[in-house]
């Protein structure tokens, strides 16, 4: 088990993120956001850690530095840049916030009412996808709509983009996005063009709701999904629609699923079952964090990384034989039985938040 710092709150965690950290100045984060679900009363929170000089640990647990009451459960937080980030509520909308960190205070920037619905009331915004000034929202209602930081309005909404609910989406390309949804079907979106999808992608005779997705950082034709059933997926959108590994992962839900945005050998995972699943594709072949990134004007899940990665080395990924042979996995919360509902990680440092109403923090990943 690595070694982990603990913060134990009074309510469940849903999102845990970290701030974007400058590149250029080989900073490790010390700033990340939490959301909670399933409270009487939900918040969203910002806390700080500091690293200790000289070694590669965290000192004592995280210490909150503000909070904010927010309307419903937090189904989804991603940061735009290091001030601002994007809430995704229960009760359908959208919120812009700004983390003022020389006062320390949260204040909202703009919130969008009912950005999901149905015709008797709200639908839940289940996911968003962040590249800036650009944000992506998908809901329960089927709906994917497209905002702008700078309009007050919607830019463009599909409306009947699902039969089903669409849980999570994730910026492709610039004017694509990909959502996957409760019947198991990974489907790919030009944003700017019709109402159909491009792609659609599923596990053959399968209809196992899928919850989460990221694509691979360098090579973005590399996607990475999970579902129900726990089982870790692995797609290549650019040839055939099923994919190309199936590999048996947690036994109940995985509720997030992300590639290292520097290191793209290492996956991570974690689950309903309690678990937090570290995948390490690398073999031999162990690439520096601090050599790999730095071009990116900021390091974060939400911003892709240049890197030198060879071809053959990420495309291991794809290949489902020499993945299985090289391919290591590590649950780093061993004994914690308690659902782990979101993860980030961002350079050697990871965040997680549980059921537990508990906070994991560790900067030794050991990458």
């Amino acid at each position: 088990m690595e070694l982990f710092n603990a913060k134990f709150v009074s309510h469940k965690i849903s999102r845990t993120r970290w701030s974007p950290v400058s590149s250029t100045s080989l900073q490790s984060p010390e700033i990340f956001a939490t959301g909670s679900w399933d409270n009487e009363h939900n918040k969203i929170s910002i806390w700080s850690i500091k690293t200790n000089v000289g070694d590669d640990h965290f000192e004592g647990d995280p210490q909150l530095l503000c909070e904010y009451k927010h309307d419903g459960d937090v189904m989804d937080l991603q940061f735009l840049d290091q001030e601002k980030f994007a809430v995704a509520s229960s009760t359908g909308s959208l919120t812009i916030y700004r983390f003022q960190p020389s006062s320390q205070k949260i204040t909202v920037i703009h919130q969008w009412d009912r950005a999901h619905y149905y015709s008797y009331g709200n639908a839940p915004c289940t996911s968003v996808a962040c590249r800036t000034p650009e944000i992506v929202t998908v809901g329960e209602d089927g709906r994917i709509n497209l905002f702008r930081m700078d309009h007050k309005g919607i830019e463009y909404t599909i409306d009947n983009a699902d039969s089903s609910t669409i849980h999570a989406v994730t910026f492709l390309r610039t004017d694509e996005v990909l959502t996957v949804n409760s019947i198991g079907q990974l489907k790919m979106w030009d944003i700017r063009q019709g109402n159909k999808p491009s792609q659609i992608l599923s596990i053959t005779g399968d209809r196992v709701p899928l919850h989460c997705v990221d694509r691979h950082p360098n090579q973005q034709h590399i996607v990475a999904t999970g579902g129900q059933e726990g089982m870790l997926c692995i797609w290549d959108v650019r040839q055939g629609t099923v994919p190309c590994s199936l590999l048996e992962a947690h036994s109940a839900e995985m509720w997030e699923v992300h590639f290292h945005p520097s290191n793209p050998d290492h996956l991570f995972t974690c689950s309903e079952d309690g678990s937090l699943w570290h995948w390490d594709n690398s073999g031999s072949d162990n690439l520096s964090l601090l050599q790999s990134g730095r071009n990116a004007s900021f390091m974060s899940r939400n911003i892709p990384a240049t890197s030198s990665i060879n071809q053959p080395h990420i495309s291991s990924w794809l290949n489902t034989h020499s993945a299985k042979g090289r391919l290591e996995t590590t649950n780093l919360l061993s004994g914690q039985n308690m659902s782990v509902n979101s993860l980030d990680v961002l350079g050697k440092c990871l965040v997680c938040g549980t059921d537990g109403e508990a906070i994991y923090v560790t900067r030794h990943l050991g990458l």
